[in-house]
């Protein structure tokens, strides 16, 4: 888990970076929600470089062991890629070169062929993408790891939302990042969450307008 202050510093940094938006969004499950994180603006070199030093901090003070890293297409391809390089200037890795892979979604039926580009899968794996929206993603990679006799080792992520899955009506007891940890026995880590977005909040004057509609939405679908 970061520290706080890596937390804060990273909800910043999304919020500077125009990643994190507050106002009112339709989500991918129908949600109508007064926040919005999308990690695809994530887009420049300088951006993408800061982000992958958040993953790799992240990943080192969880204390979990693993032994590379892998990206599901396509969001997850540079993310693994970045954190990858991010891991090898961590000076706690102390010069360990982290080797990474990732999956085409169409099988490629030409040259080397095949789904996977990158390192062979081996060892303790951990899977890296932006959010747990739906599960599939982590899914589809837990398959791929496995087959290829290696481990799923977490999941790392960038925001939390800490919201419960389902449909309206059918909500279920748990978040979507929970059901993951439960349904694969594999801890999920997270560089933040809603609650260190509430602390932002709390924090500058210039957002405290938004923070009503934010417990709202927490109150209506968050976790207990």
């Amino acid at each position: 888990m970061s520290t706080g202050s890596d937390r804060r510093a990273f909800v910043q940094f999304a919020l500077n970076q125009g990643v994190l938006r507050f106002g009112s969004f339709v989500t991918k499950s129908g949600r109508t929600s007064p926040y919005f994180f999308n990690a695809g603006l994530f887009n420049s070199g300088a951006s993408v470089g800061r982000l992958a030093q958040f993953y790799a901090q992240a990943l080192v003070d969880s204390k979990l062991p693993f032994d590379m890293l892998f990206g599901p297409a396509y969001k997850g391809i540079p993310l693994a890629t970045a954190t990858s390089v991010a891991l090898a200037a961590h000076p706690a890795m102390q010069g360990r070169d982290i080797p990474f892979a990732y999956n085409r979604k169409e099988v490629k039926d030409h040259g080397e062929g095949g789904q996977l580009v990158g390192a062979p899968l081996r060892g303790r794996v951990v899977i890296i993408d932006d959010v747990i929206t739906a599960g599939t993603s982590v899914r589809e990679s837990v398959d791929i790891i496995r087959a290829a006799g290696a481990e799923p080792a977490a999941v790392l992520i960038a925001m939390d939302r800490m919201e419960r899955a389902g449909a309206e009506g059918a909500l279920s007891p748990h978040s979507a990042v929970q059901e993951v940890e439960q349904r694969y026995g594999l801890p999920v880590v997270s560089i933040a969450s809603l609650t260190d977005i509430l602390a932002l909040l709390e924090g500058q004057t210039e957002f405290a307008s938004h923070q009503d509609a934010v417990l709202a939405y927490r109150k209506r679908y968050g976790i207990a």
